[in-house]
């Protein structure tokens, strides 16, 4: 199995890139936030995933151990294969996927090309029984609806599109499950206008 390449960029691909290492050039699949990262010129290096099955032999590239990790994870899901598994790290870092599947948010999951509704929510239960403790966020206080889908439907109303919550989601703080949904819509709010977003009372239409 191998667990990294350090090397040379030979080629960048649609999907991915050519590193040589030691005269033999490798292809690694990669996410297009990965490829951009890649640095073009000195030495590169990534984590891998070998995958392997009867008609498939193939090296998944990742620049962080946490990306490795995740990918791992959602192959472990039923009905996830590689290409569902990076394309959903091409939409979310780890720490956004866990935040989204411990908050119990299948819209967050939606924005991966290929996934819907209800494969979201398969996802969800899937992962959510992977998760360990330290990688799940806190609930709200009554223990009903999870705070960040709230805040996710507040700023849908507020006229904000699911991009623009999603990157105002990450910005919020580690111990956003232990706030208040209106502290964390007040500190979501703040976040998109920081970032210019067009969205909001007045910035549409």
């Amino acid at each position: 199995m191998i667990a990294s390449l350090r090397g040379r960029l030979a080629a960048v691909l649609p999907d991915g890139a050519v590193i040589e290492v030691g005269g033999v050039g490798y292809r690694v699949f990669l996410t297009a936030k990965a490829m951009a990262e890649l640095p073009r010129a000195g030495e590169v290096m990534v984590h891998t995933v070998t995958y392997v099955r009867e008609d498939a032999l193939a090296l998944y590239g990742f620049l962080t151990t946490e990306e490795r990790r995740a990918f791992e994870l959602l192959l472990g899901a039923v009905g996830v294969g590689p290409k569902l598994a990076l394309a959903v790290l091409g939409v979310h870092s780890p720490d956004a996927l866990w935040r989204a599947v411990s908050a119990g948010d299948a819209d967050a999951l939606t924005l991966v090309p290929g996934v819907g509704k209800k494969g979201a929510q398969r996802l969800l239960i899937e992962l959510k029984g992977k998760l360990g403790a330290g990688q799940l966020i806190e609930l709200d206080a009554d223990g009903d609806r999870p705070v960040y889908a709230e805040v996710r439907e507040a700023l849908g109303a507020l006229g904000y599109g699911p991009a623009e919550a999603k990157a105002a989601l990450e910005s919020l703080p580690a111990d956003a499950g232990s706030r208040p949904v209106e502290e964390l819509v007040r500190l979501a709010l703040r976040a998109l206008a920081s970032a210019g977003a067009p969205g909001g009372p007045g910035g549409r239409g």
